[in-house]
């Protein structure tokens, strides 16, 4: 945004609360945090000799390799000199009679203001790390670490008796390489989750090499599927064909690795049915993988559809179980009661432990935002305005907040699709309404509450016809104690969304006040 803002020839500063770039990657730093998109598409498009000329050495990049990118981005467009790192925003007002943002920060040299026409919030979805509510968490002597705030020196797990509470994305990425080092793992699972194999290892050149000879192509065929990835889905729904023909489909499909499984068939996130087969075959893998019958039960997601939570990809996870040194603690049947100096108390056992590791994921797509105090028209605070759930339009703009744009916000695809394709895509339409805006001297631009309100109701019908709703999922806040239940990404696919936000453009931007 930082880059695209400069290129429109306006002047923009970026508050960044760690010291370096990289956002996610720059936080996430635990062991085995890994994309779960192809390096070749988890990349930036708007540059072609940036695409042609940085060299991915993993089919799945793990994080170091992420962070290095995003510093050689920060590097190669001089984007340091306009960021203001160690600085966390905690409140952001907007002034009616000038029509102006005002923004409140504190770092190294105490509390600053900055005063801005425009308040562009790129917090990201994943990016305000919830620590779990367990009694005595604070009480623990030994090291605690939560996965979503790594510490940033290497953290050596050799010789150590650790625990690691949560098995969602982080949780399964983490274990494995743990468990590699520990003398001994305690994993503390409430809810099993789906997870199929990456087949991760070095990037294939000849591969890479047809992807930068065709990428114009491969970019523009991204940017009108479902998920932002150059993959369609198999045009039939898994009813339509015997149950011999979906087994060699799903078996065709498994050596892929990572989402590839998802697009086997048309219909998995709407036919319960379809979803069915496709979650008793992981399952059967399951059990392939993990030579304790009990301890592969106890692994098989039985309270959700499949894909209806974010599907996570691994790598040796579920043969991680086949070791001596691994434990896995079913707390749905013997809950975590507290957390104590030395370890972990369940019903009917106390773990001692030397480390905590705690993968509970975080407060999604809104958690960021709501940390602040940003208030709109009237001195409306967005808390309020969000009481009942989070209420967009397009994902992009909040109805009573002028001048205010959210980068793959709820009511947007961002989560079910390849983020970098959705990030972009908000970018160049902030930039394109904001010239439009500049083009015509005009100061300000809102959502209006009739177009919020359709939009809202838009994504909701649209979430229905799935079966995401049926699963607790942090899609819908379910992983937040208090938070309210609403489906908030876009399930209509980016392609899909995409059109819907340039028939708006074209349309003088219908649904925003303008003035």
């Amino acid at each position: 945004m930082l880059h695209k803002l400069r290129g429109i020839g306006m002047e923009a500063v970026a508050l960044e609360k760690g010291d370096g770039v990289g956002g996610t990657w720059y936080w996430n730093r635990y062991p085995g945090a890994r994309c779960d998109v192809e390096s070749p598409y988890y990349s930036y498009s708007f540059d072609a000799d940036l695409e042609q000329e940085w060299e991915w050495t993993e089919r799945y990049p793990a994080q170091p390799e992420l962070l290095r990118y995003l510093n050689h981005v920060a590097d190669r467009f001089d984007l340091r000199k306009d960021i203001s790192f160690e600085t966390t925003a905690v409140s952001a007002i907007f002034d009616e009679v000038s029509d102006v943002w005002t923004v409140t920060t504190v770092g190294p040299e105490g509390g600053q203001v900055t005063r801005a026409r425009y308040c562009v919030m790129a917090t990201g979805c994943l990016s305000s790390a919830r620590m779990p509510d367990i009694p005595g968490l604070e009480s623990f002597e030994g090291n605690l670490l939560h996965t979503g705030m790594w510490p940033h020196e290497e953290v050596d797990f050799t010789g150590q008796r650790v625990g690691v509470i949560g098995t969602g994305s982080s949780g399964i990425q983490a274990i494995p390489v743990i468990a590699s080092q520990a003398e001994n793992l305690q994993v503390f699972q409430r809810t099993p989750n789906f997870s199929v194999p990456a087949f991760n290892g070095p990037i294939d050149q000849e591969w890479v090499k047809g992807i930068k000879a065709d990428y114009p192509a491969l970019r523009e065929r991204s940017r009108h599927t479902t998920m932002g990835i150059p993959y369609q889905r198999r045009d039939q729904s898994a009813m339509e064909v015997s149950a011999e023909e979906r087994q060699r489909i799903f078996e065709h499909h498994w050596p892929k690795g990572g989402f590839r499984i998802s697009s086997c068939f048309n219909d998995l996130i709407r036919n319960k049915e379809s979803n069915d087969a496709l979650a008793t075959f992981v399952r059967g893998k399951i059990d392939e993988m993990v030579d304790d019958p009990k301890i592969a039960e106890l692994l098989k997601p039985q309270d959700h559809p499949i894909t209806a939570k974010r599907i996570c990809v691994d790598t040796d996870y579920y043969a991680t179980y086949n070791r001596d040194n691994v434990d896995l603690v079913d707390v749905k049947s013997d809950p975590i009661q507290e957390i104590t100096a030395r370890g972990i108390q369940t019903a009917g056992k106390h773990f001692e432990l030397d480390t905590i590791v705690v993968a509970t994921g975080f407060d999604a797509m809104t958690g960021a935002m709501l940390r602040m105090d940003i208030r709109g028209r009237g001195g409306a605070s967005l808390r309020e305005h969000w009481d009942a759930g989070a209420r967009t339009y397009l994902g992009l703009a909040v109805a009573g907040f002028p001048n205010m744009f959210t980068i793959a916000g709820p009511g947007s695809p961002s989560v079910l699709s390849n983020m970098v394709t959705s990030i972009e895509q908000h970018v160049e339409w902030i930039a394109e309404h904001l010239s439009y805006l500049a083009e015509r001297g005009c100061a300000s631009s809102e959502a209006n509450t009739v177009a919020e309100d359709e939009w809202v109701e838009h994504v909701r019908e649209l979430s229905e016809k799935t079966l995401f709703p049926s699963a607790n999922s942090w899609y819908l806040g379910a992983n937040v104690p208090g938070k309210p239940r609403v489906f908030m990404p876009y399930v209509g696919g980016v392609g899909t969304y995409r059109a819907h936000c340039e028939d708006i453009a074209a349309r003088d931007y219908e649904g925003f006040l303008i003035k």
